[in-house]
């Protein structure tokens, strides 16, 4: 990656280092900036893990990093992208890390009061908190994939990162705001999934998928209950895990208004059920998905 010698552009920190990160710094490859650098949690894990994420560095031409301050002495802003159950965690380390004069955009899907601490610790310590939620797929938008940022600093984060060409939207409200929005639709879409994945391993089983997906299409014309149905499947193979530590932010978050969060529990449970089985998704037939399910769910 061509590195920033102007300095026209922010230094910037990744803390985790995963599929959304990677996607951010390929966008950004094409066009030279900015100066990026990781830590990532799993450098610390002896054996082909850390190998590979050292791989991982070396492909995106990013420096790696050995320690969270050393990541974080060396940036303008950090992006905090671990799973949401570790997202209060990173910004507690980070927070005991160096943070202080620097911006700390918080792209977990985590619950609003979840952000809130993540908050409290960043501005204890002296940094600027952004809520920032990642509200569509980051392939193939890269960097420009659609977000959002609330809170006290949402505008300075807004400025921070059109200067590195995201797609950045201001939403009015508190910290938690933008990732509320992020969770309330991830109960429709996550849910929906978990749902799809449900239907298709329990009509397999019983021979009955060809009949209910004809029924559905009859009754939801243009909604392709079949191709959905796979890309359900195939993107709980593999993220399911992910997704499903979200779904659990999403529970928390329903749960803390009083209300049941009896779906957003179950489908963080297929989510992570699906997801925990490692499986290989290969040609997107639904049918062949769900029969791997299967087979994962009764080896004998």
């Amino acid at each position: 990656m061509a590195r920033n010698d102007a300095g026209n552009y922010p230094r910037v920190t990744f803390l985790g280092y995963g599929e959304a990160a990677r996607a951010f710094v390929q966008g950004w490859s094409a066009t030279g900036m900015p100066d990026v650098s990781a830590y990532d949690i799993k450098t610390e894990t002896p054996g082909s893990v850390r190998n590979g994420k050292h791989a991982d560095y070396r492909a995106d031409g990013i420096r790696g990093c050995e320690e969270l301050r050393e990541a974080i002495s060396t940036c303008d802003v950090v992006f905090s992208m671990v799973t949401a159950d570790q997202s209060l965690d990173a910004a507690e380390a980070a927070a005991s890390s160096g943070i202080e004069s620097r911006l700390f955009l918080d792209c977990n899907s985590s619950a609003p009061q979840i952000k809130q601490a993540s908050c409290d610790a960043i501005e204890a310590a002296g940094g600027r908190y952004m809520d920032v939620a990642v509200m569509t797929p980051v392939h193939p938008a890269l960097h420009r994939t659609s977000v959002l940022t609330s809170g006290a600093h949402a505008d300075e984060a807004a400025r921070t990162m059109k200067r590195l060409d995201m797609n950045i939207s201001v939403v009015e409200g508190p910290v938690g705001r933008a990732s509320a929005i992020k969770l309330v639709r991830s109960i429709a879409v996550k849910g929906i999934e978990a749902l799809s994945a449900e239907m298709l391993v329990a009509g397999r089983k019983l021979g009955v998928t060809d009949e209910v997906l004809s029924s559905l299409d009859a009754t939801h014309p243009g909604f392709r209950w079949a191709e959905r149905g796979a890309y359900a499947l195939d993107r709980m193979m593999i993220h399911g895990e992910r997704r499903g530590a979200e779904m659990e932010e999403a529970a928390k978050m329903v749960a803390s208004l009083n209300l049941p969060a009896t779906m957003s529990e179950a489908a963080a449970r297929w989510q992570a059920l699906v997801g925990g089985m490692a499986l290989d998704p290969g040609e997107p037939d639904a049918d062949r998905r769900a029969d791997l399910v299967i087979a994962a769910l009764d080896p004998d």
